[in-house]
């Protein structure tokens, strides 16, 4: 029998049909009401592998809509107590369960604000979902590993339709509607080159752009599944200093969509490749990943935008193949259970 985590991964097409079939009508209606008070900026409140996804949404908003996304600091609202100044923002909380509460309670004080609040969470009946105005369900049914997989793509996806409708979008297009089905191709390619890593310690995972949550993303799924010391990194903050420590056999994993990172990830892909850095590489370039000894070949993305939601779907199989490979149980990582309640 398969572990929950890859019964899960494998989930993830048709999960996001759902949202696509069942979603898009209530993302309109909170999109239009969000457009008539003109709302000017946004806040997200995430934690764990929902932060990653708040990281998603800054890139979204920002490239596609000009509007300024900043993150929660939960313990403002929660340690703090601090009541701030939210008019034209739109507070935005992301969680799985809905339930905890550094997330909840940013949600909860800006309800008594004048800024709209929107929920999205698995649970139609989560505190989270009562608090804010609006609720965006991700359609994921249960989520039993503690590795979020499905949860986060419909995170993804939902935060998407968000930006589309917002945008003035009132039909879906093309490159969202063929988005299950690139995802199930996907999930039928595998990795080459996989086995050598199971007495990795450590790595980066670097990507740019609206993937630097993907690489962020990754890195968490590695050090919660395989207890690998991970990090993830935009390549030009890489650039910035912890380039220093990569050198021969070094672990570097890169995310290199097309695009425009494509160039200056490529340049980088190469640059450590000639210092002698371990190279692992997920892309639609064969010439690219023929560089690397470990690979994955998306085929075809679509839209940059989009991209995160398919290249994630890789380095959520290498965790858990990881994990698998060190003897580890990719659905019990040591410390950890499905809700994380802090404060």
């Amino acid at each position: 029998m398969a572990d929950h985590m890859l019964q899960e991964i494998q989930e993830q097409p048709d999960v996001l049909q759902r949202i696509l079939d069942t979603e898009w009508e209530a993302v309109l209606a909170a999109a239009s009401v969000l457009r008539e008070r003109d709302v000017r900026y946004v806040v997200v409140a995430a934690r764990g592998t929902s932060d990653n996804a708040a990281v998603y949404a800054k890139y979204l908003f920002e490239v596609l809509l000009g509007m300024p996304v900043s993150p929660a600091s939960p313990s403002v609202f929660t340690l703090y107590e601090s009541e701030m100044k939210l008019r034209n923002a739109l507070v935005i909380g992301i969680s799985q369960s809905g339930e905890s509460t550094d997330v909840l309670e940013p949600v909860r004080r800006a309800g008594n604000t004048a800024a709209g609040t929107l929920a999205i969470t698995n649970d139609e009946t989560s505190s989270m979902a009562q608090a804010a105005e609006f609720h965006f369900c991700l359609r994921a049914g249960e989520e039993k590993s503690v590795a979020a997989t499905k949860t986060y793509t419909a995170q993804l996806l939902l935060l998407y339709l968000l930006a589309l409708a917002l945008g003035g979008a009132e039909e879906l297009d093309e490159p969202i509607k063929r988005l299950p089905d690139q995802a199930r191709r996907v999930l039928r390619t595998g990795w080459e080159g996989t086995a050598r890593y199971r007495y990795a310690d450590h790595l980066v995972v670097v990507s740019r752009g609206f993937n630097l949550a993907t690489a962020k993303e990754a890195a968490l799924k590695l050090m919660e599944t395989s207890y690998v010391v991970a990090e993830g990194f935009s390549g030009a903050d890489l650039s910035h200093g912890p380039i220093a420590m990569i050198g021969q056999d070094f672990p570097v994993v890169f995310i290199v969509p097309p695009g425009k990172v494509y160039r200056d990830i490529k340049a980088l892909v190469e640059e450590l490749g000639d210092r002698g850095a371990e190279l692992v590489i997920i892309s639609e370039d064969k010439d690219l990943a023929s560089r690397a000894p470990a690979k994955f070949l998306i085929d075809g993305s679509g839209p940059e935008e989009l991209s995160p939601i398919l290249y994630v779907l890789p380095m959520q199989l290498l965790a858990r193949e990881l994990s698998l490979l060190k003897g580890l149980n990719p659905d019990a990582p040591r410390g950890l259970s499905k809700v994380t309640e802090t404060w």
